[in-house]
């Protein structure tokens, strides 16, 4: 395994933590069982960071909510979901090592389906990135200290905004919408579409489409936001209540 020498905790730890916010794939292998997802699909087998714990969600009959009740170790390898297709930030991969705990039962809004929460408590993270053609064949391995992998100060992290922007623009048009119009004072129906860009803990860009043509604005908040809740906050503050 190569170590890079040059890279800080620091910055080691938010690279990390974005691609655990961010990933493109998600790969799990636990101990004792051949295949976890069997009979799951995407829909079926959720995994959110929680202050660099990863959490996962499924039904609470599934195999791997049985082996979550035996604590089992468990390894998840996931592939960067950062920048857009093709970029050097997608060449990078996360590995976390760890046992699975039960979290509890909770009840699903849209379905009434019961289903189990699921930490994974870490006993390592390593972080790998792919050589550059004219480097060694081999990648850059490089283990990131715990301590700073779940220090709240990666929290809003870059994966964390990214993820956070895609859902607003894909989840939340209407809401957007409506808040282009009001803030506009145009009429609803003549709002094309709306687009949230470059958003971070002191605000965010917004872009729309109108009957008028292409517009942009930049949205500063009173405060600068120190963690997730205090930037959903700001959001629906400057924007709409219905934004999540």
């Amino acid at each position: 395994m190569t170590v890079d020498p040059g890279l800080d905790v620091r910055r080691l730890a938010a690279a990390a933590r974005s691609i655990l916010a961010c990933p493109l794939e998600v790969q799990l292998v636990v101990d004792g069982l051949d295949d976890v997802t069997a009979g799951l699909d995407d829909s079926l087998l959720e995994m959110q960071d929680h202050g660099g714990r990863p959490v996962l969600s499924c039904p609470a009959d599934s195999a791997l909510a049985i082996a979550a009740t035996d604590a089992r170790g468990a390894l998840l390898t996931l592939t960067s979901g950062l920048g857009a297709a093709g970029s050097p930030d997608r060449d990078a991969t996360l590995t976390l090592s760890g046992r699975l705990d039960a979290l509890g039962l909770e009840q699903c809004e849209c379905c009434d389906e019961i289903r189990m929460r699921i930490g994974v408590d870490l006993d390592f993270a390593l972080l790998a990135r792919a050589s550059a053609p004219d480097d060694a064949p081999d990648e850059t391995r490089v283990r990131v200290p715990l301590a700073a992998f779940t220090s709240a100060e990666h929290d809003l992290n870059r994966g964390f905004l990214q993820r956070s922007t895609e859902h607003a623009n894909h989840c939340h048009q209407d809401e957007l919408r409506r808040a282009v119009a009001s803030m506009t004072q145009t009429r609803l129906g003549e709002v094309v579409g709306v687009q949230l860009t470059g958003l971070r803990p002191e605000g965010v860009e917004l872009r729309w489409v109108d009957l008028t043509g292409a517009h942009r604005t930049v949205l500063r908040f009173a405060t600068a936001a120190c963690s997730a809740q205090e930037l959903g906050e700001l959001l629906r503050t400057e924007l709409h209540a219905g934004l999540c």
